[in-house]
């Protein structure tokens, strides 16, 4: 009886969030979401580093329908970015996610071999940003006039590392592969905390590779804990595990699992940070708590079958607590699937709406929980 009714809900919760996606295409169509204000998502420029999530959703949910709209509006997605990647200068540390969701995922799905080749474009240009002396790859571009941020280095970039791995994979050259190692060596070594909590920043002297200091970025400070931070160091460590068996990356995403697991509140979603003062935890971020459960649902995978529970049994009870305690699925006036997420408290950016990321990953890790892949990142 039990079983029916976890896969009732989310045999529902697949169905409803296909229905408004197949709603929100015919306005959105190959535009780049990224967060809900006032019920209407906003888009972005196609440099923006959220640009993959939206056609990467349309593909999960294409997969599971074969609904052709929703693949015609992920390969025009696709084909809107060629501008960005030939133009170089917008690109960063985040080619990751951009490309790993759209041209990996149509070689993937469709063998498309111009999906390959933007695919393995990025890769090239993603390594062309590792740091050999600090073994990492430098997150973002001195955007404004005299900033300096070569030093700098993010537990974001977790998530990039998968689009190294498999340009590897495709390609036959280990170099992607080095990089991807290296950069994710360093995680191991200067992110993540003994207690399994994570920093957002870390600082290098770019000339040295020293190791300066940790900066608190999207969290509330230094040595708090930004919850999707955590979400992205859990999901990205059992993802290079996935691409490596290096054991050490898998220890260490438990480790982290079982921070993220023991902070979270009595409805399983987490507030964007988890050492925020009583004051300042009003926020949840659904997005953390999305990505968080569907990087839970691949370790239970790796972990094996004695450990497995430990893992996929919270990730379900995020999701089915997002399904039905953060979903907009009946408010035809809200494109979001999944309501409040944080995205920048610290800047007073995109704080408690949907975001695009968040709908992603909660697609994402119904079609986990149901088998129903291939999943990009691996």
């Amino acid at each position: 009886m039990k079983t029916e009714a976890a896969l009732d809900w989310k045999t529902e919760a697949w169905m409803k969030a296909l229905a408004k996606t197949q709603r929100n295409v015919k306005r959105i169509g190959d535009g780049f979401p990224h967060a809900s204000q006032n019920g209407r998502y906003e888009l972005e420029a196609p440099h923006w580093w959220t640009a993959g999530f939206w056609p990467g959703m349309l593909w999960l949910l294409y997969t599971g329908s074969r609904d052709e709209e929703l693949r015609a509006a992920a390969e025009a997605c696709e084909r809107r970015l060629d501008d960005v990647l030939n133009d170089y200068v917008r690109l960063d540390h985040d080619l990751g996610f951009m490309w790993t969701l759209t041209s990996m995922a149509s070689y993937k799905l469709t063998g498309n071999e111009t999906s390959k080749i933007r695919a393995l474009k990025a890769a090239n240009y993603l390594a062309a940003r590792f740091n050999i002396k600090g073994r990492y790859i430098r997150a973002w571009n001195p955007w404004i006039e005299g900033e300096d941020n070569a030093g700098l280095a993010i537990i974001d970039c977790s998530m990039n590392t998968p689009l190294l791995f498999l340009a590897s994979e495709i390609s036959g050259d280990p170099r992607y592969r080095h990089v991807a190692e290296a950069h994710m060596d360093t995680v191991v070594r200067d992110f993540v905390r003994p207690d399994g909590s994570v920093y957002h920043i870390i600082r290098y002297d770019p000339a040295t590779g020293e190791r300066l200091e940790g900066l608190g970025g999207q969290g509330y400070a230094p040595e708090s804990a930004w919850s999707r931070g955590t979400a992205w160091a859990l999901y990205g460590l059992t993802l290079a595990y996935h691409h490596t068996g290096k054991q050490i990356y898998l220890d260490t995403a438990k480790t982290v699992a079982h921070f993220f697991l023991a902070n979270l509140p009595e409805d399983h979603v987490p507030y964007w940070d988890f050492r925020a003062p009583d004051e300042a935890r009003i926020y949840r971020d659904s997005s953390a708590g999305a990505c968080a459960a569907s990087g839970l649902l691949l370790l239970a995978e790796k972990a094996g079958a004695v450990e497995a529970s430990i893992y996929r049994t919270p990730a379900q009870r995020i999701l089915e607590s997002l399904y039905r305690n953060y979903g907009a699925w009946d408010d035809d006036n809200e494109e979001g699937l999944i309501l409040h997420g944080t995205s920048h408290v610290p800047e007073g950016r995109n704080i408690d709406v949907p975001l695009i990321y968040g709908d992603y990953f909660f697609v994402e890790g119904l079609a986990r929980l149901q088998g129903q892949g291939p999943f990009y990142w691996e």
